[in-house]
């Protein structure tokens, strides 16, 4: 079995790629990194293809000045012409794997030559991923392009034309089945966490402290997290937010007066991955309060270093977390469902400690990257 990978950017394809290449599957990884960024991941040159004029257009865009940024959106013309490039550097093997929104012209590509193609999708269906953000940025009173038209456009054609869809989550199979795709076309395995990089060490003090790691944004939930820990003001806790701020946040940072390392709510900013261990080490609990996304895998990563989570339905969480065993699964936007169980692992420390425990244990016993290995290859083994 030989397999192409095709990637703009990076996500979990690189960690597939080792697993691939571990048994001998990876024909070759195409990417927009540069090789010498990838060979970081374990991936040898001699089997990459860097496309990486995706990554100087996109970080060249992001520093022009904001005027020319309202004037003009160039998401499709960079991500088509990633797939236009990635598209000349495949060719003819058993499968061929491309992330959605990126792999249209690469899909026809080895369809015509009789691969068969999976299409990677990490969150839900892009119309219901639609819907409910526009949903929400319409409830704060935001007005934010989510997507460009065209990108929709082609995602949607992408979904018809691939031989099979590769979803994370129980949340984006529901999605898919629900606009009308067959469960048989339906790939679904959870992805996993590097154990060498996620590990537990001992907590230096007695604070109740709430973990959330990921970006500052409307899409993960973050306003209600605020909001529920500020209304509880449980003596002695504190909320410890890791991750860069997105500008629509910022009111709500305002609001909830989060000051750095100076009050109860504290951001610290970018950590990078290799040290999050330490910051969920320290951590009570973790809550990812996300309103769409198809797997977070911070929480797997908080798993390991034996944190219970408290997650909501619309994370991809249900498919690792066992609902009163390693943490909870809430309604998306339930605060005050938030806040009970934020108050129950607050008072209850040896059943909080006891979660925590079984949740270090889930991740060990089934979900890092080799197993996520195993499971997607049987998968592909199956449809050759």
């Amino acid at each position: 079995m030989k397999i192409i990978i095709s990637v703009g950017g990076r996500f979990h394809a690189f960690n597939l790629a080792k697993q691939l290449l571990k048994r001998g599957f990876l024909e070759h990884l195409i990417t927009s990194y540069p090789k010498f960024e990838v060979k970081k991941y374990g991936i040898p040159s001699n089997k990459i293809k860097s496309v990486f004029i995706k990554e100087i257009l996109e970080r060249s865009w992001s520093k022009a000045p904001s005027f020319l940024r309202r004037l003009y959106n160039p998401q499709f013309f960079i991500s088509d012409l990633f797939d236009r490039l990635a598209s000349r550097k495949v060719k003819k093997t058993d499968i061929f794997i491309g992330w959605s929104s990126k792999s249209l012209h690469c899909l026809r590509k080895a369809k015509k030559m009789g691969t068969i193609t999976v299409l990677e999708r990490g969150s839900s269906h892009m119309l219901e991923q639609q819907r409910i953000l526009n949903e929400e940025y319409d409830k704060f009173g935001l007005k934010v392009q989510l997507a460009h038209p065209k990108i929709i456009e082609k995602e949607l054609k992408e979904y018809e034309e691939a031989d099979y869809i590769s979803i994370p989550s129980h949340f984006v199979k529901r999605s898919f089945l629900e606009k009308g795709i067959p469960e048989n076309k339906l790939i679904h395995v959870p992805y996993g966490v590097d154990l060498s990089a996620f590990k537990q060490i001992p907590k230096t003090d007695d604070v109740f402290r709430v973990v959330f790691a990921g970006g500052m944004t409307i899409r993960k939930g973050v306003p209600y997290l605020l909001q529920a820990f500020s209304e509880l003001n449980l003596p002695n806790s504190e909320l410890l937010l890791m991750g860069s701020v997105n500008e629509e946040i910022k009111p709500f940072f305002k609001k909830y007066n989060v000051r750095g390392r100076t009050s109860n709510i504290k951001w610290i900013g970018h950590v990078p991955q290799k040290e999050l261990y330490k910051y969920y080490s320290q951590g009570s609990v973790f809550v990812i309060m996300s309103i769409e996304e198809g797997l977070a895998m911070v929480q797997p990563q908080a798993m390991a270093c034996g944190l219970p989570v408290i997650a909501t339905t619309n994370t991809g969480g249900e498919d690792i977390i066992r609902d009163g065993v390693d943490g909870f699964i809430i309604p998306i936007r339930d605060v005050e469902k938030l806040k009970e169980k934020l108050v129950y692992l607050y008072e209850n420390p040896e059943i909080r400690q006891k979660m925590g425990e079984s949740a270090k244990q889930r991740v060990l016993s089934g979900f890092t990257w080799d197993d996520y290995g195993k499971k997607i290859i049987k998968a592909y083994e199956r449809i050759l």
